[in-house]
């Protein structure tokens, strides 16, 4: 339920700071658990905002929200409770890149995350500003609010976003904030500093909003959505409000002239931001300059809600002052007479260089403080989401006094963003790429669920609904699975049907024919009239494990061997001073990295496999005594 004030000294097991992507998961991941938990955030009414574009998942990042949802999370499911297009990105490449996305209505999707939290049983919402830790016995112990009221924890989650020491940037004039209309939360980033963590600033931004009304839709190319919706949650059928279509135009070279003409003027390239942004989401100041040799850039229009007029010119994010940003709007086809509505801006903000952090995302320097999301030097709602989630699962049970749970790259892209922040830190605003992942033929989006619905079910992240859910799609493919297996066909028989393969070859069960590139479910039913054709997605799926089948054999074992490399833990408390051979800069970088493991270490900058040899040694030196 929501709460105006909290009452001095409650106490709860789990506090997350935010309401935002990153807080929510946090919240509802700990309360899944049975923790005791709180989410304080500013404004009640704001869980749940979209702060920048009006979607959720695409490449990579919809790979993550499923991973979100096969535990049980809220992401995918409100987002297409408010999904008003789909569409699934790569289709025409094979299913380890394809990302599913849906363009969302803002309104109904705040609505949405707001109505699970408010049923979340064992999750309180408190409104009120946290202006500091906690701290007993050299942990963190639970928070103190600007009013001075004390929220006690044994664990804290703290998901501040882009508020910490938040300032907004719109050509030379720059103002405090943590979004737009939103104060930034300065006396929390002071007592991070006054830990001694190692921070940074980065910085982000945002397109100029339109009025729709103004648009010349009907001088546009309009794109639609797929006929065949990919949902983002396992749990969900098909879409539950009406679909609409985005519209497309481009950029020209008078828009390059006005922004070329006005780059002194622009925040970034006037000298006023220090924080770095995020080069694979640049503003259109950095792609005029960046990309000269263009003439033209996409840009995307995207309405934010079904009642809303409001547009997301998704391509054009500036931090240029408001009369240029509307000169160059009004530049674009079908834009010459669009009004803005609220101009774009940078945001720029601290964050905590996530080498400070263990895989579960805890601070390595405070026991009992958990960081997620943007404070991580991440961008992006589901980056956010998926370490809130691990956050949350990982303070819940600290609180328990249970070990943390740690995501493998071998398994999830969850695991593989973690891993890439606290082994290696970021240099810009990370953000999830399947090249990423080196096993992506197997960390597919559609398997998700397979891969993780049940660990998450041991640990207590998943509900009796999502259980049965689960456990009746696994026993339908089982089910297909035996059936095809226990078919047989031969080389030649398949050969005289068409497809493409040698008479003499071997003879191959249903699912081996399936794996032939040229083969599909009609030339099972045509060579074997008594096959009872499965699902629709049933056949899908399996004909995508089928294709894949080779080289997910090499991927299992190249994954067991990171497993057993994995298993290799370096302990807190080893002397690296003490190990002789290891040169005083790696000394350094080790006594202040404190890898978790040998492959953590192998990823440390100037890091030699003489130093690892030496590190093994010590291991087996160790586990010896």
């Amino acid at each position: 339920m929501f709460h105006v004030k909290q009452p001095e000294g409650s106490d709860f097991d789990v506090v997350v700071v935010g309401g935002g992507h990153a807080g929510t998961e946090a919240a509802h991941a700990a309360a899944r658990l049975g923790a005791r938990t709180a989410l304080v955030t500013l404004k009640a009414d704001a869980i749940g905002t979209m702060s920048c574009n009006p979607a959720i998942g695409g490449l990579g990042k919809g790979h993550l929200v499923r991973e979100v949802d096969a535990m049980d999370g809220v992401m995918g499911r409100a987002a297409d409770a408010a999904g008003i297009q789909f569409r699934l990105l790569n289709r025409s490449k094979g299913p380890a890149v394809q990302g599913p996305r849906t363009q969302a209505d803002r309104r109904l999707y705040r609505e949405a995350v707001q109505a699970m939290t408010r049923a979340c049983a064992g999750l309180t919402v408190i409104e009120g500003e946290a202006a500091d830790l906690i701290l007993e016995g050299g942990r963190a112990a639970g928070l103190r609010l600007a009013d001075g009221s004390a929220i006690r924890a044994r664990a804290v989650v703290l998901t501040t976003g882009t508020f910490l020491n938040g300032v907004i940037h719109v050509g030379d004039r720059s103002r405090p904030g943590g979004r737009l209309g939103e104060p930034p939360s300065k006396a929390l980033a002071d007592r991070l500093y006054g830990l001694g963590l190692p921070m940074g600033r980065l910085k982000t931004g945002t397109p100029p909003r339109l009025d729709g009304r103004t648009i010349a839709w009907d001088r546009l190319e309009m794109q639609p959505g797929d006929e065949d919706p990919v949902m983002l949650s396992f749990l969900s059928e098909g879409p539950v409000v009406p679909q609409i279509a985005c519209g497309i135009t481009r950029t020209n070279s008078v828009t390059h002239a006005i922004i070329r003409d006005n780059l002194h003027r622009s925040a970034m390239y006037g000298g006023h931001i220090a924080g770095v942004g995020p080069r694979y989401c640049p503003s259109i100041e950095d792609k005029v300059v960046r990309f000269a040799d263009k003439d033209s850039h996409q840009v995307f229009l995207e309405p934010e809600g079904l009642d809303d007029d409001t547009v997301y010119p998704n391509g054009i994010s500036t931090s240029l002052p408001a009369e240029v940003q509307e000169a160059y709007v009004r530049s674009i086809a079908g834009l010459e007479r669009a009004v803005i509505t609220q101009p774009g801006y940078a945001i720029e903000y601290d964050y905590v260089d996530p080498r400070a952090l263990t895989p579960a995302l805890a601070l390595k320097a405070l026991p009992g403080l958990f960081l997620a999301g943007q404070i991580n030097g991440t961008t992006g709602y589901e980056e956010a989401a998926a370490q809130g989630l691990v956050a949350g699962l990982n303070a819940a049970r600290e609180a328990k006094g249970e070990g943390p749970v740690e995501f493998s790259r071998a398994t999830s892209y969850i695991g593989v963003m973690i891993d890439d922040l606290v082994s290696r830190g970021v240099s810009e605003p990370y953000r999830m790429f399947t090249s990423r992942a080196e096993f992506r033929l197997s960390l597919r989006a559609d398997n998700a669920d397979q891969r993780l619905t049940p660990a998450a079910r041991e640990w207590g992240l998943v509900g009796e609904a999502r259980w049965a859910a689960f456990a009746a799609k696994m026993e339908a493919l089982e089910a297909a699975r035996s059936d095809l297996r226990a078919r047989r066909f031969t080389a030649r028989r398949l050969h005289a049907a068409g497809l493409n393969l040698a008479p003499d070859g071997e003879t191959r069960d249903g699912l081996g024919v399936l794996a032939l590139a040229d083969a599909g479910w009609e030339h099972l039913a045509a060579l074997d009239p008594t096959l009872v054709l499965p699902a629709p997605w049933v056949q899908a799926q399996l004909r995508r494990e089928a294709q894949y089948a080779q080289y997910l054999d090499r991927q299992a074992r190249d994954a067991e061997a990171l497993k057993r490399e994995e298993a290799r833990r370096l302990p807190p408390d080893l002397d690296y001073a003490a190990i002789p051979g290891l040169s005083f800069e790696l000394r350094q970088k080790l006594e202040r990295l404190r890898p978790a493991t040998l492959r953590h270490a192998a990823q440390i900058d100037g890091m030699t496999p003489a130093a690892l040899l030496l590190l093994a040694a010590r291991l087996k030196a160790r586990e010896a005594a």
